[in-house]
């Protein structure tokens, strides 16, 4: 939650492709979260709002989860700019220095 509040306070800013805002809503939709409907749209709208879309190339990664590929190739496009993918999961992709979890991406944004 952490990262969302920082984006919405404008200090990061998320960078997305279309097939990432789909992942989100449908996950977020899911019935175990509980999560209304509302709240889902709003967060879709300010991800938009304040996010840059980008349009990945193919990168010809293989992951253990093919989903998962998007989201690579999405911060592949925008490494220059000092992205960061955040996942809950860092072992579905390469160990890279520029993959980690929300606590580690807040410790790096605290430490600043």
């Amino acid at each position: 939650m952490q990262v969302v509040t920082r984006m919405l306070a404008g200090e990061i800013t998320l960078v997305y492709s279309e097939a990432i805002l789909q992942e989100y809503e449908e996950v977020l939709s899911r019935e175990k979260f509980g999560i209304d409907g509302t709240v889902i749209a709003g967060l879709m709208e300010a991800i938009r709002t304040f996010g840059i879309t980008v349009i990945p190339t193919d990168s010809g990664v293989t992951l253990p989860d093919m989903d998962d590929v998007t989201f690579y190739e999405v911060v592949l496009e925008t490494r220059d700019e000092g992205a960061y993918l955040v996942t809950g999961n860092k072992k579905h992709f390469p160990k890279e220095t520029f993959i980690v979890t929300a606590r580690e991406f807040i410790d790096i944004l605290d430490q600043g």
